[in-house]
């Protein structure tokens, strides 16, 4: 502990002439009751409270030394410590294509998505985590940060009408979702990188191939792993005029699979919303990464226990004066 302004201790110097001046008060006290004689009194027992009749002052000194102390503002020091914590830099990869309304996930598949990785990056708490949009363009939502707050509520942001507005292009380009993610990670200096690619189709539309996308990702020893989201056979998908009709489930299985392989990571099938947290959960016991950190911890404030104690002294004080030695006027 350190003190801030420590020049304040000059002042328990008064203290001294305060104490001498009580003690010399003391010994010229003048009696408040005279007596003819004293000798009968002689045998009397003394009341516990002539014991205490120096405990106010006492208390007095402790509560102004207290005072002194808190003026003086008592810190903790500047440290530094050496921690091991787990961390890796991580971008989720999203479809948000027009299929992901699909029902078959409650309420559908890009809400169902967004509940289940938000339980994740919660549980990453020491990692850097971004976020890839793709449809037939990819576009990076979110680059790589540890406020994962305000990561969740661009995630929450994610709106497959985008596509079906024409906002952006529709289709599903998983390729360049790979690039956007590859190129995010670029400038990174973990020595842990995953991109978490999640679609529920087949790539139709892009710049870059998928294979093409994981061989540079293999390279920059990048891993890969792949989700595969909706049922076996068809699903429901909500019309824009109210109703549903049935839809196939084309999802490139092999293709996905060979990206995985490729850079070291591993190909999930999801086909209901507990598998699919599963699989994060999954993915969150393979990706833990020690490294050792160096922490530096700033000054805080210890005047607290000081001020508590002042206060409490103060109180006692105050009940010895007007409850146990109180003095009849």
């Amino acid at each position: 502990m350190v003190f801030k302004n420590p020049y304040f201790f000059a002042l328990l110097a008064v203290l001294i002439p305060y104490i001498v001046w009580y003690v010399l008060k003391n010994k010229k006290s003048v009696p408040a009751l005279k007596m003819p004689e004293t000798v009968k009194y002689r045998y009397i027992h003394k009341s516990f409270r002539l014991y205490l009749m120096h405990v106010p002052f006492i208390l007095r000194i402790v509560l102004l030394t207290l005072v002194i102390i808190i003026l003086a503002r008592p810190q903790s020091k500047h440290t530094w410590s050496d921690t091991d914590v787990e961390g890796i830099d991580i971008m989720l990869a999203v479809d948000v294509s027009t299929s992901m309304l699909t029902q078959d996930f409650k309420p559908n598949r890009v809400e169902a998505l967004k509940e289940i990785a938000q339980h994740f990056i919660e549980k990453r708490h020491n990692d850097n985590i971004g976020l890839t949009f793709f449809a037939g363009e990819a576009y990076t939502q979110c680059p790589l940060t540890t406020d994962h707050a305000m990561l969740m509520n661009l995630y929450n942001s994610a709106d497959c009408q985008m596509a079906a507005r024409g906002l952006i292009e529709d289709g599903t380009a998983i390729g360049d979702g790979i690039m956007n993610s590859l190129l995010r990670l670029r400038s990174s200096k973990a020595k842990s990188k995953v991109v978490i690619l999640l679609t529920d189709g087949v790539n139709n539309s892009g710049n870059i191939s998928p294979l093409t996308a994981a061989e540079i990702a293999k390279k920059n020893h990048v891993r890969i792993y792949t989700i595969g989201i909706g049922k076996n056979g068809m699903a429901p998908y909500p019309l824009p005029t109210g109703g549903t009709v049935m839809m196939p489930v084309e999802i490139d299985e092999q293709t996905m699979t060979s990206i995985s392989e490729q850079t070291g990571g591993k190909y999930f099938r999801a086909q209901k919303n507990a598998e699919l947290d599963a699989i994060y959960q999954d993915i969150d016991r393979m990706e833990r990464t020690k490294f050792n950190v160096r922490q530096y911890s700033k000054r805080n404030e210890l005047y607290e226990p000081f001020a508590m104690a002042a206060l409490i002294v103060f109180l006692l004080e105050i009940l010895m004066r007007i409850v146990v030695l109180k003095r009849l006027p």
